[in-house]
């Protein structure tokens, strides 16, 4: 248990950061779920769309420390790969 008022001030800033950083990350997973349920349907112009307006989202998430960068660079290529594939 925290002692200290610096202590118990940590513990109440991090759960409102995680609160913030839960709901970046949900954010951004439910983009990248729309870009696949698109390709799924095979309906390019909508994936495409969907993947404009994930890679922003994934920018900010490196930005804010939510994501590694790799991470988000990774699942951006990835999306980016199918998207082009549906010809």
């Amino acid at each position: 248990m925290a002692n200290t008022p610096q202590a118990k001030k940590r513990i109440r800033r991090n759960e409102r950061r995680a609160a913030i950083n839960g709901a970046r990350i949900s954010r951004i997973r439910t983009l990248v779920k729309k870009v696949e349920a698109a390709l799924a349907t095979g309906d390019k112009e909508a994936a495409a769309t969907a993947l404009q307006t994930v890679q922003p989202e994934l920018a900010r998430g490196v930005a804010r420390g939510v994501l590694h960068k790799n991470t988000a660079a990774r699942k951006f290529g990835r999306l980016t790969k199918a998207v082009s594939a549906l010809a």
